[in-house]
């Protein structure tokens, strides 16, 4: 059993109820949604939402296909995919980070012995916007966070048009990051997952 499909908050949120063939006999259907941990065979699928939705902002995006491979290769228990009718639909991949502040080895590197977890990158694909599901896949992620006992705190690094909304999801500003991306600068935020002894304890994690 995988660490997600042991926590209440993420499994599907419901499913479709089987139907009926000609014959009268029910086929399986998928769940309308479910959140699970990618795989690297998800690689193109969160690649091509993440093309998308970053190329035309910024003319770049946060991983490249080797390195969402590499990631999911190393590290796939720190990804959380949400799928509607086993379609992808919006992603977040995060690697482990062991020192205090981002730094630029920091966007390629996954560190096992780290307590920060790096957010490299949050996608929603573009049929899907403007319905919330960026937060609730974040609010989803950071519950997750919290059952992983070696899990401190996350951290994050975006353009300064996005720190409101991860604002809005509890994260709080650290000042410029000094990665860099071409002319692009970014501000760092952070968010606490520690402290949960009493959640992990009752909640199966």
């Amino acid at each position: 059993m995988s660490a997600l499909s042991a926590l209440p908050f993420l499994k599907p949120v419901h499913l479709r109820s089987p139907r009926s063939s000609p014959g009268g006999q029910r086929r399986h259907t998928l769940p309308a949604s479910e959140f699970r941990c990618l795989s690297p065979e998800d690689a193109v699928s969160v690649f091509e939402i993440e093309r998308e939705a970053f190329i035309s902002v910024s003319g770049d995006c946060p991983l490249h296909l080797d390195e969402i491979r590499h990631f999911l290769n190393l590290c796939p228990e720190l990804s959380l995919g949400w799928f509607e009718e086993g379609r992808l639909v919006a992603f977040i991949i995060g690697s482990l980070w062991d020192q205090e502040r981002l730094s630029q080895a920091a966007l390629t590197l996954h560190k096992p012995q780290g307590s920060a977890v790096h957010i490299h990158v949050l996608a929603v694909h573009r049929t899907v916007r403007q319905q919330g599901k960026g937060s609730i896949l974040m609010w989803r992620y950071l519950q997750y966070l919290r059952c992983l006992p070696f899990a401190r705190r996350a951290l994050l690094m975006c353009e300064h048009f996005l720190v409101p909304f991860y604002q809005k999801c509890g994260f709080q500003a650290l000042g410029p990051c000094e990665v860099t991306v071409g002319d692009l600068a970014f501000v760092e935020m952070q968010h606490s997952v520690q402290g949960h002894a009493f959640m992990r304890r009752n909640s199966g994690c």
